[in-house]
């Protein structure tokens, strides 16, 4: 598996939290996810990992966070994304990542 490879699937945005405090995510895949833990030397605090993301023609540097309940990470996406790309908690989206 090349670690520089692109990751690719679709999810349906989710909202944590009050209104006005609201953080808004994606689920990677358990598939996925798995593959990610794998191939990322790396990690942060909390086990995070920094990515590159693609949503539509939005690209944005951020990081995964893992949720150990579900064994997925978690791909949070900021406002001026979701604002630029139009979508909402509910929408399903396609996305692309590249660790790093």
């Amino acid at each position: 598996m090349d670690p520089d490879q692109d990751y690719s699937f679709e999810a349906e945005l989710w909202q944590s939290g009050a209104a006005k405090a609201s953080w808004y995510f994606l689920t990677v895949p358990v598939e996925i996810s798995q593959q990610i833990r794998f191939m990322a030397s790396k990690t942060k605090g909390f086990g995070s990992i920094r990515v590159r993301a693609c949503i539509g023609e939005s690209r944005w540097n951020t990081s995964l966070f893992p949720d150990k309940a579900s064994g997925c990470y978690f791909l949070p996406v900021k406002s001026e994304v979701r604002k630029a790309e139009a979508i909402t908690a509910g929408s399903r989206v396609s996305v692309r990542l590249k660790i790093g």
